[in-house]
């Protein structure tokens, strides 16, 4: 009977975190330095070609291709 509620506590578990980056499950950015505007970093997204300037430090949190959009 544990080892029934474990695994049903490992497949939820699963379950919320494959969820949880379903909007860039599919990108896979890349900061491309030469292409930067000032303090504007250019990351482009090697899935789908998307590009987008963030000024924030990281790779973007969702997906900007303009085909998935709804």
């Amino acid at each position: 009977m544990h080892i029934l509620l474990g695994l049903l506590i490992a497949f939820v578990i699963v379950v919320i975190m494959t969820r949880s980056r379903r909007a860039t499950r599919a990108c896979r950015w890349r900061e491309e330095r030469s292409g930067n505007r000032g303090s504007l970093r250019k990351h482009q997204c090697m899935a789908c070609g998307a590009e987008v300037y963030r000024a924030a430090k990281g790779d973007p949190d969702m997906c900007r291709d303009p085909n998935k959009r709804g």
